[in-house]
């Protein structure tokens, strides 16, 4: 037998090198696996063999029969390959949707309201900064005081990359006032909006939404600052002076000590509610700053957090998120601003304050 395969052998792999069409290819895999196939042949005369000798000729049998499958899926591959370039270089789509009947486009809510927002904290001194959407677990948990075991990790369905168990699509931006403090030395006056992804979808999550955090870093600040800064912030961006806040204790890994900050005034009462759950904030926790290379015992500072998306539904009236993320073109006629309603660092906040006329 292992004379026959070797008379065999040279032949069929010619031919399967030769073969120029897959159609060609399949009549020769016919001929030599088919029922009435050259190796199939060889096959039914196992069966005429006993014992050692036909242990050894089913062995040497089997390894050949592999050695002409592998090169017949080889070599389709390659015809297959080749046809779908001859197709590419010979074929032309358009693959365009044609123009939308459209006037005027629409900036969409959350553009506008980052925009506000990075408009009111640059008036009030802050930098904008900004970091990777794939992070690394460091910059994304370790650094912020989240070991590998720590219970907050399970508070955050986190999507990981696949075959590297270091990289995660960042589920804050707090990895960016990382970044910060690592490479900037204090005073440091920043924020970071961006996106961030999270496994949830409902009326009031998505799988990637929308943060804006702060992070104020030297040597005297303190939670009156804090609460300066935040109604100074929610007064301007909501333009109303009837917001009050209230500071409930929290417990976020990265602060301490941490608020949940609820506000009222109008606009609770707007939804029918005394007090709304709005941001998350606190004190940069010392191990924070340790991880950062800076001395606890010299700087303090504070961080806060909020989703862009939450606040632009609260300001335009918007009753779920999840159309937000749908490119719906009657959505955006109903709560998207035309392009010269945009604030700007420059021009300020525009002139009907944001609201639709």
């Amino acid at each position: 037998m292992q004379h026959q395969i070797d008379d065999m052998k040279p032949d069929l792999l010619k031919s399967i090198g030769g073969a120029q069409t897959l159609a060609a290819l399949d009549e020769i895999r016919v001929a030599a696996l088919g029922k009435s196939g050259r190796i199939t042949a060889l096959m039914k005369e196992l069966g005429a063999l006993q014992g050692d000798a036909r242990k050894s000729a089913g062995q040497v049998l089997n390894d050949f029969k592999n050695e002409i499958v592998r090169a017949l899926e080889a070599k389709k591959a390659a015809l297959e390959l080749a046809e779908m370039n001859a197709k590419l270089a010979s074929q032309t789509m358009d693959m365009t949707l044609p123009a939308r009947p459209e006037e005027t486009g629409r900036i969409h809510p959350v553009s506008m309201a980052t925009e506000e927002m990075l408009t009111i904290f640059a008036q009030m001194g802050f930098s904008l900064a900004e970091g990777p959407d794939i992070e690394d677990d460091w910059h994304n948990f370790e650094a912020l005081n989240i070991p590998k075991a720590h219970p907050a990790r399970q508070m955050q369905a986190t999507f990981f990359m696949e075959g590297d168990g270091d990289k995660i699509l960042r589920t804050q931006t707090s990895g960016v006032q990382i970044r910060t403090m690592e490479n900037q030395k204090p005073p440091i006056k920043i924020v970071a909006p961006g996106r961030t992804y999270r496994r949830d979808y409902d009326a009031t999550h998505t799988p990637m939404f929308h943060q804006i955090e702060g992070l104020v870093i030297d040597k005297s600040t303190n939670l009156g600052h804090l609460k300066g800064v935040l109604l100074e912030f929610l007064k301007l961006f909501f333009e109303t002076d009837d917001v009050q806040l209230r500071f409930r204790p929290s417990y976020f890994p990265f602060t301490e000590p941490s608020f949940e900050v609820d506000v009222g005034g109008v606009l609770a009462r707007n939804i029918g509610r005394e007090w709304v759950e709005l941001l998350g904030c606190g004190m940069v926790h010392p191990n924070v700053l340790k991880n950062c290379g800076l001395d606890p015992d010299e700087y303090q500072g504070f961080a806060f957090g909020c989703g862009i998306d939450r606040l632009a539904m609260m300001k335009y009236g918007i009753p779920d998120l999840r159309p937000m993320f749908e490119a719906d073109m009657r959505w955006i006629k109903q709560y998207g601003f035309l392009p010269l309603d945009v604030p700007t660092i420059t021009s300020g906040l525009s002139l009907n304050g944001g609201h639709k006329k």
